[in-house]
């Protein structure tokens, strides 16, 4: 692992991708080398495939590209939160490891939280996308549901690109599902959202890790759960030290 300390990380969170592995780490270092300080994290969610194999191959020859390990899949909140947990960067961007979500967006991402004095969060807003008729249909329903309850003025949660501040991201009560909500929470924290369209691309390899029925029913319930939180959000005091 390099020993100096990157501005950015990058998170992706695996489950049984190992022939995704190589293609996507090029994609990532192809749009971030010479612009930035960044380390690359991936969270191994306990796969049993070649995935872990895979990875160690590259780390031998790559000194940013860092591993964790999930002992048993703790799913994709899990993930994403052990791997910012671990981050050395101020600034996190995460995306998928199913080779849709597009690298060549990163610095876009990355720049608007750069640049944004209160942005604490910049979300990919998925264009073109290329899932099947069905999962399409159920994302528009589900986005038009919590926008409507939870007003975080996002047309697209689902989507894995994302760029946020490390600390901002640490301020968010953590449950199973918070980065379909993120948006939402962090608007509840004071902090502003960038938006960046992002052009969809067919997975690479592989199935689907997620499904539509055994999340629906948690889905609500999680809803439900921030709907509250943001009810009970009291605006924070201005805090001053008092001197002697």
């Amino acid at each position: 692992m390099s020993t100096s300390q990157p501005s950015v990380s990058i998170v992706v969170p695996v489950r049984n991708e190992a022939d995704n592995i190589v293609p996507l780490i090029e994609e990532i270092t192809a749009a971030l080398d010479g612009r930035w300080d960044y380390e690359i994290i991936y969270v191994n969610d306990g796969s049993t495939d070649a995935t872990g194999e895979r990875l160690k191959a590259v780390m031998a020859q790559r000194s940013n590209l860092r591993q964790l390990r999930h002992v048993r899949s703790g799913g994709q909140s899990a993930a994403v939160r052990s791997g910012v947990r671990a981050a050395r960067g101020a600034i996190v961007a995460t995306l998928d490891g199913d080779g849709q979500n597009n690298p060549a967006f990163l610095p876009d991402l990355i720049s608007a939280v750069e640049k944004g004095a209160n942005v604490g969060l910049a979300a990919g807003q998925r264009v073109g996308r290329k899932d099947t008729g069905f999962k399409k249909f159920q994302s528009r329903v589900a986005n038009k549901v919590r926008n409507a309850i939870l007003q975080d003025g996002t047309r697209d949660t689902g989507c894995g690109l994302k760029a946020f501040r490390r600390d901002v991201f640490l301020m968010m009560p953590y449950f199973d599902g918070l980065h379909r909500f993120l948006p939402a929470l962090v608007r509840r924290e004071g902090f502003d959202i960038a938006y960046v369209d992002v052009i969809d691309r067919p997975r690479r390899s592989g199935v689907s890790n997620y499904g539509f029925f055994d999340r629906l029913w948690i889905g609500i319930m999680d809803l439900a759960g921030v709907w509250w939180l943001i009810r009970r959000k009291k605006p924070t005091p201005d805090v001053t030290e008092v001197n002697a």
